[in-house]
Order: structure tokens, then sequence, then C-alpha cells
């Protein structure tokens, strides 16, 4: 054979080596291109630098005009819609829960017809804007609505004795309507969690449902309660339909105390000042509901 030939001849390998076999070159592993973290963070952070920071920085930096801060915390109309906001919030908070509580008690614990149906259409009421909520109170109590339109018809009277929508208790019942689900719905979830044979065993031992709801299913709660009072209290403290669709004019809340400034007055100095404190104040609380949450869930 030529020299063509005795390069195809190869030696036979040795006994006991592993056959050697040859790697395509498309075979082999490639080193994967190693993107930059801060690359992929960067289309975010410019997103959410152009929608929500831009804005917020301009309406800060329209609040810096020469005494604009002195001038807004020295107004009585800042004072009494910082107090109104405040007390509103919070009465609506402590209204919620309770509401919210019992009301997830009885759809959780006590079976009754529709149950579930009822369960599923509060994530719908979720959906509902806040003043579709406050147009059906309207409806129902307000000066021209069904109940007053009932009493007259009955009584003869000109005018019938509902008008309470219009004050700030209108204002509270329709947060307290409003809001409510909100603290319903994580309290619904925490209570599917719980095991009924501990409510079982504790009944067998003579507990009484008061007892029951504080010992075993109150303790549970604590966290849904926590999230869900903490979200209504910020919602309630930066809510504007309702007070606007009330009609209450009596009430004004630092929303309302922004668009007066700003749309009805032009001093947008001073809106930007309120809304620069409605802000804090809504940051402030939301960093408060962290450090309880976090104590509330690390408790056994």
């Amino acid at each position: 054979m030529g020299s063509r030939g005795a390069g195809l001849l190869k030696a036979p390998p040795a006994p006991g080596a592993a056959p050697t076999r040859s790697v395509p070159q498309d075979d082999r592993p490639r080193r994967a291109r190693k993107v930059p973290t801060a690359l992929w963070a960067l289309p975010p952070v410019i997103a959410l630098a152009l929608i929500f920071l831009y804005p917020l920085g301009l309406v800060v930096q329209e609040s810096l005009a020469p005494g604009a801060y002195g001038d807004v915390f020295a107004s009585e109309a800042f004072r009494d819609a910082l107090v109104t906001t405040v007390w509103l919030a919070v009465g609506a908070t402590v209204g919620c829960l309770v509401l919210g509580f019992v009301l997830a008690l009885v759809i959780a614990f006590v079976p009754f017809p529709g149950g579930r149906a009822v369960s599923k259409f509060i994530d719908v009421f979720l959906s509902f804007p806040s003043f579709l909520i406050t147009l059906a109170l309207l409806f129902v109590y307000g000066t021209v609505g069904m109940a007053n339109g009932v009493w007259t018809d009955v009584t003869g009277a000109a005018e019938g004795p509902f008008r309470f929508l219009t004050t700030p208790w209108g204002v509270l019942l329709a947060e307290i309507t409003y809001f409510t689900p909100f603290v319903m719905r994580p309290l619904l979830a925490a209570f599917s969690q719980i095991d009924t044979a501990q409510l079982e065993v504790a009944g067998s031992l003579g507990a009484r449902p008061l007892r029951i709801v504080r010992q075993v299913i109150l303790p549970e709660a604590l966290p849904a309660l926590a999230a869900g009072g903490s979200l209504v209290l910020v919602m309630c403290l930066n809510e504007f339909g309702i007070v606007l669709f009330t009609g209450a004019k009596g009430v004004t809340t630092l929303p309302m105390l922004v668009y007066s400034k700003a749309i009805l007055e032009s001093d947008y100095a001073a809106a930007c000042v309120v809304a620069v404190v409605n802000v804090a104040i809504s940051v402030g609380l939301y960093g408060l509901y962290r450090l309880v949450s976090r104590r509330v869930g690390a408790q056994p």
C-alpha cells in the first residue's frame, strides 16, 4: 500500500483502555456570555424613573417654593384637613376590622346556603370603583333617595329624615362599606388554613364559641388583620372619590385640599406641599405596617 493507505491504518487499542472518540468541533461546550446584572435592572429602573420618580420629583421641587411650607402649615384649612383625614381613616379602619372579622367568621365557619357564592362575590367586589358604591348609597340614603322617598310617602312629610350622607358620618359609612372586603379577603385566606380539628377539640372540651374565637381563631388571624387593616388605613388616607361623590361640603381631607388648591385656586405650590405631606404619611404608615406584620408573623 502507498503512503495514503498507510495513513488509514490505526494501532489497536491497548487492553483495558477506554475507546477514544473524536469530538466534532460543533459539539464542544461553549461558554455562554454573561450579561451583567446591572443591564437587566436598567430597563425597569428607567421605566420607574420616568413614570413615577420624575413626576414625584417635580412635585417635591414645586413644593420647595419660598415660604410654601410655612404658609401651608400655618393655615387653619390644612390643620383641619389633616385632622379630618386622620380620624376618618382611623375610624374607617377600625370599622372595617370589626365588621370584616365578623363577616369572615360567618362565611368561613357558619354553614349556610350560598356561602361559597358570597365568598366569590367578595373577589368581584374588590374590582368595583369606590364612586360606584358611593352612588349606590346616594340612591338609598340620598336627599331624594329610596329611604327618604318611602318616609315621605308613608308620613306625608315634605322631606325625609335621612341627611347624614353629606356629613362626615356618611363618608365614614361609605368608606367602611367599600373597604371592608379588603379586610375580609386575607382573613378568609387565613381561616382556610385553620385546622377544624382544633375547633372540634376545643368545643368538645366545653369551650364556648367566644372563647374559641378569642383563643384559637384570633391568634391565627392576627397577621391577616394587620395586613388588611394597614392596607385599608393607607387607602383611606388617600381616598378622593368617596368624599367627592358624597357631596359632603364640610368634609375636607388632604386629597380634597390638593384638588382645591390646584384646580380651584391655582395655588400649585400649596397643592404640592399638601401632596408631599400626604405621601410622607402614607410611606410612614407603610413602614409601620411592615414592622407590625413582621412582629405579628414572628409570634408562635
